[in-house]
């Protein structure tokens, strides 16, 4: 079974079509969806990733980096575009952009057991200064595996007596703060997301059709069913008495 701390669920049934679809029709027209893209990258492992790419220019014929660097803005923008880049590419683009003077004190961390310096540099990045030096959080949350964030969560609590998402609250704001917390979220419990994804979009007098056919289409074949009690404690009741 999936463990429970993993930030996204691979699956043997994966189809990266309708996420490229969802990406597709969430940058069309006038205005970007972003949320809607925060919910399709921040939930897929990097392969994942890197085959919702190949579907979206194969179905599109369109590529989806340069996409979204033509849809997104700031911060925002080089987050999502960062989830793009595989591992090595990334690590190659910080380093060339290091060389290039592009910023003062880029650092990589390049040894995933030293999460307690993880830790120390996103502590460094927020907390300590005035400001924020967003990139650091940006550089971490999307280079690291669910297993090593877990442990630089733990570290960072301890060093700044806050939780993480405390910080990201604080320290950011919008849609960049939306794409980290999300982060966070799936790495702490991916179901747990989810099932208050559902919630917040079935609660109130309408419904959010567009959240509630993404989340249930795109869990159908992976969790829904644990996400399913996931649900009931946060709701109150089944997710099935409140979508009939």
């Amino acid at each position: 079974s999936e463990a429970e701390g993993r930030s996204v669920a691979g699956t043997l049934n994966f189809d990266a079509a309708p996420d490229a679809q969802i990406l597709y029709k969430a940058m069309k027209g006038l205005g970007t969806d972003e949320q809607a893209i925060i919910d399709v990258l921040t939930k897929r492992s990097n392969l994942q990733r890197q085959e919702i790419a190949k579907s979206f220019k194969a179905q599109f014929g369109k590529d989806l980096i340069e996409n979204l660097k033509s849809e997104l803005s700031g911060n925002f923008e080089k987050l999502i575009v960062a989830l793009m880049y595989t591992p090595y590419k990334y690590d190659a683009k910080e380093l060339y952009d290091a060389m290039k003077g592009e910023r003062d004190n880029a650092t990589l961390y390049v040894d995933t057991d030293l999460a307690h310096q993880d830790a120390e540099a996103l502590y460094a990045a927020g907390e300590k200064i005035r400001g924020t030096d967003e990139i650091q959080f940006i550089t971490i949350l999307c280079k690291r595996s669910a297993t090593h964030l877990m442990k630089v969560f733990e570290e960072y609590q301890k060093l700044a007596g806050k939780s993480i998402e405390d910080s990201i609250k604080s320290e950011t704001r919008g849609s960049l703060e939306d794409a980290m917390l999300a982060i966070v979220k799936c790495t702490r419990n991916i179901r747990c997301y989810f099932a208050e994804r559902l919630y917040n979009a079935l609660k109130g007098a309408g419904t959010d059709d567009g959240t509630l056919i993404r989340v249930l289409v795109s869990r159908s074949e992976v969790d829904l069913n644990l996400i399913k009690p996931e649900f009931k404690r946060i709701a109150g009741k089944p997710l099935s008495t409140m979508i009939a």
